[in-house]
């Protein structure tokens, strides 16, 4: 699966080969990649260069490092393919007011084409992930990741590659703080009413009324987010 690397740059290699593996589905999220010595000798090359390259998969957000226990993939194909398009795009310094500016102009068309284009098949999956969200939330845990799955769900069901990769790429940016802003019960309620009143919308085939929820539902969070940078809390 993995192969010796040339000696220039050689990180490089290694975080080529190992993103393409993750791109291709080869290495998949919860995998652990091999210890530094193993690693070290597969690509023939220095435990430095192995961490070098780790360093980079990992500000990538591509993978994981747990004090005494491994290495381990958090990122799925999808992904993997668009965190250079993350990078190229978005900053982490970029402020909350300018990244949400653009999530209002991408999300609610997807929500829009998303009603458009939905099956039967995919609403009933958007369903069962806004259920498993309400689960959560009554059970006190943060919602972050049945969240993001909502979001991704609809931006795949709108049939267009190109947002839905703009998608990807935003929510990578912003997964700390989508996370911090989940925290609260307050937050948790507004964001499961905001995600059911978009879900109706599509069940009902109103792209209209989803296309409007989706902005009302950004703007909310977005409010959220602006308020408590005022008070001392960070961007991104």
């Amino acid at each position: 699966m993995l192969k010796a690397v040339e000696k220039k740059r050689a990180y490089e290699g290694i975080v080529k080969q190992i993103r393409g593996l993750i791109e291709k589905g080869k290495l998949k999220r919860g995998d652990q990649l091999p210890v530094e010595r193993e690693l070290s000798e597969t690509f023939r090359v220095s435990r430095t260069t192995v961490r070098e390259a780790i360093f980079s998969l990992e500000s990538m957000n591509l993978v994981r490092r747990r004090q005494g226990d491994g290495t381990y993939v958090i990122a799925s194909s999808g992904e993997a393919l668009v965190q250079p398009l993350a990078a190229a795009l978005f900053h982490e310094k970029d402020s909350i007011t300018d990244i949400f500016s653009v999530r209002k102009i991408i999300e609610p068309e997807i929500a829009r084409l998303a009603s458009d284009h939905a099956t039967s098949e995919e609403i009933a999956e958007l369903e069962e992930i806004f259920k498993k969200q309400e689960r959560e939330v009554g059970d006190g845990k943060n919602p972050v990741r049945t969240d993001t799955e909502f979001h991704h769900l609809l931006a795949k069901m709108g049939r267009n590659r190109v947002l839905e990769r703009l998608v990807l790429a935003h929510h990578g940016l912003l997964g700390k703080t989508r996370e911090k802003y989940l925290q609260t019960e307050e937050r948790k309620q507004k964001s499961l009413h905001g995600h059911q009143t978009i879900l109706e919308a599509i069940k009902r085939g109103n792209s209209q009324r989803a296309s409007q929820a989706m902005h009302l539902h950004l703007e909310e969070v977005e409010r959220a987010l602006v308020k408590e940078k005022k008070g001392g809390g960070r961007s991104v």
